[in-house]
């Protein structure tokens, strides 16, 4: 394997391909949730070692809500666990912060409520960064901030002809930008995510489910985003 010269300070990944690991062993679909959740917890250990300071975490989408109901109620209750445990387990969390981006009001007010409890909670942390995407969509996020910068045009607040890319982004979720995203499952496709964000991130399509990526995939991908030229349109 190639020496890694340059290390991404922001990746961003897609998780994809819980249900059809699930599928290979024989579990109803949803179950691979389960297993998924297991190695987001490895995930963020290996970029602890390597260096990645921050990440995002595509976990659930504005389009996931229409999921069947017994796939959609597994995962409420998951996310409701994986909640708990981080607020009672503080230490875990000690040199992180989190924030969650998307339309979080769509979940239940107990869900929410966790949501914002972990925030406050590691708001002062650092210096790594986790950003879960939670009833999350690119084009949602993108309308939002239209909608955001409307009504500050609307009320005074914002001269529309200092309407520019830098004043667009900080009515984002997600103001920082990954250098480089993976989607796992095999699927070559960006699904609605960070449009704007991604505008110059290198991508990665990995066959494997998310389930089956190890800490090996993590950095092949890294070494060759760090062998990759990147001229942004130069």
């Amino acid at each position: 394997m190639k020496k890694m010269n340059k290390i991404p300070n922001h990746i961003g990944i897609i998780l994809d391909g819980n249900r059809r690991f699930a599928k290979k062993l024989m579990l109803k679909p949803w179950k691979g949730h389960e297993w998924g959740r297991k190695k987001l917890e490895k995930l963020f250990d290996w970029c602890k070692e390597i260096g990645i300071q921050e990440v995002t975490i595509y976990a659930f989408s504005v389009q996931n809500f229409d999921r069947p109901k017994q796939e959609f109620d597994y995962l409420m209750t998951l996310f409701n666990e994986t909640f708990n445990d981080l607020t009672k387990e503080k230490t875990k969390l000690e040199q992180v912060q989190v924030q969650f981006i998307g339309r979080t009001w769509m979940f239940s007010q107990e869900i929410q409520d966790k949501m914002k409890s972990i925030t406050e909670m590691t708001k002062n942390n650092g210096p790594y960064k986790i950003n879960l995407a939670m009833a999350y969509g690119g084009r949602e996020e993108v309308l939002d901030a239209v909608k955001k910068i409307a009504e500050s045009v609307k009320k005074g607040k914002l001269d529309i002809n200092k309407i520019n890319e830098e004043s667009f982004s900080d009515n984002l979720y997600l103001k920082s930008e990954p250098e480089l995203i993976i989607r796992t499952g095999g699927d070559h496709r960006t699904s609605n995510f960070l449009i704007w964000q991604s505008h110059y991130s290198e991508w990665f399509f990995l066959e494997k489910t998310w389930p089956e990526f190890e800490k090996e995939d993590l950095l092949r991908v890294i070494t060759e985003f760090s062998q990759r030229e990147r001229r942004f349109g130069k």
